[in-house]
């Protein structure tokens, strides 16, 4: 989608804020609506059966959410969390699948989200089989790498706990993972249970070395 069209989008609704870790879509849930990122970043979630979830993909500013459910009229096959503050525009499903005829969009948007499945199925496959240390490394890169703001360091605002849920490890292996990142400065952990990063490439580098 061009720039042209993709600003005429973000005009059908107007911007809200929604503050970190926030549901901004739930798995299971109608698609009512579609939501345009304006920034900051999410992450994309799967809720097993017995309650167990798995990072699928993080999303940054210019992205736009939850679109499937809305084109095929299914309920949502994941959940989208704000992984900081996000600026979003929440946009009723009528409104953009009158905006999709009018410029004939659904091949293009169809081919997006076929995109996005496959490369949820990569993370997920790296996910089941990688060590915990290169699951960490990438799911902080990916989170990094989708951030709103730019700079030396990165404030990850989700407890230990919540990130061993997503790469689908227990508390104390993530622990495990982070002692030596910790060590030797290239993360920190701040009161509050989130990590403050300061140097991805170390992180990255350390892990897959061990790998």
């Amino acid at each position: 989608m061009g720039g042209e069209l993709w600003s005429q989008l973000r005009d059908l609704a107007p911007q809200r804020v929604r503050p970190a870790r926030s549901v901004l879509l739930r798995q299971g849930d109608p698609g009512t609506h579609v939501i345009l990122l304006d920034s900051g970043s999410t992450l994309v979630t799967l809720t097993g059966e017995g309650g167990e979830r798995t990072l699928l993909a993080v999303r940054g500013a210019g992205e736009l959410l939850g679109e499937l459910a809305v084109l095929d009229s299914q309920p949502r096959t994941a959940s989208a969390i704000a992984a900081e503050t996000c600026c979003v525009r929440i946009i009723p499903a009528p409104d953009f699948l009158a905006f999709v005829d009018k410029h004939d969009l659904l091949a293009v948007l169809l081919r997006h989200a076929i995109a996005r499945v496959r490369e949820a199925e990569t993370v997920r496959l790296e996910m089941a089989t990688a060590p915990v240390a290169v699951r960490l490394a990438s799911a902080l890169g990916r989170l990094l790498q989708a951030a709103s703001v730019a700079g030396t360091e990165y404030v990850v605002r989700l407890t230990q706990t919540e990130l061993s849920q997503m790469i689908g490890a227990s508390r104390n292996a993530v622990g495990a993972a982070l002692r030596p990142w910790r060590e030797r400065g290239w993360l920190a952990t701040e009161a509050a249970g989130g990590l403050v990063v300061r140097d991805i490439v170390s992180i990255r580098s350390h892990a897959y070395a061990e790998r």
